[in-house]
């Protein structure tokens, strides 16, 4: 079943921090498809969707981070208003709970939802019934 590899980091909250992960993944010809930060007082977790997501996990954590791999549902959906909202009706239809979420426009000008949800496999046999294009990261680059 296709998904996607999420790399997480837990890094200080200070100036320069971002600019270190880049700079450790640009050396190494890493591309960033996607990323957020989660910010929680002194503290934060970057989340990160790359093309090479073994490689990045490797250099980040040689680099010091504190740094975990995880399986993420990489949905297509139109870039139309009312498609998340179309998505979401099919995550409620299924039960499907969402951890987290963060989106973008992909190159093909679909929007892309990247989530982590509680129970992978449950979601993937789901939405594969509904028919819902689901991504691995060779669709993303």
């Amino acid at each position: 079943m296709k998904t996607i590899k999420q790399i997480s980091l837990f890094s200080e909250n200070k100036p320069g921090r971002l600019l270190k992960v880049a700079d450790v993944l640009g050396k190494k010809n890493i591309s960033i498809r996607a990323f957020t930060i989660a910010e929680s007082g002194d503290f934060g977790i970057i989340r990160l969707v790359v093309d090479k997501p073994d490689v990045a996990y490797d250099v980040l954590k040689q680099e010091g981070f504190t740094v975990s791999e995880t399986d993420v549902l990489g949905i297509e959906i139109d870039d139309i208003p009312g498609s998340l909202k179309e998505t979401a009706e099919l995550f409620a239809e299924g039960q499907i709970n969402i951890d987290y979420a963060y989106a973008f426009i992909s190159r093909n000008q679909k929007a892309v939802l990247v989530a982590r949800v509680t129970d992978l496999e449950k979601a993937l046999l789901f939405l594969k019934t509904k028919g819902i294009t689901l991504l691995e990261i060779n669709d993303l680059i």
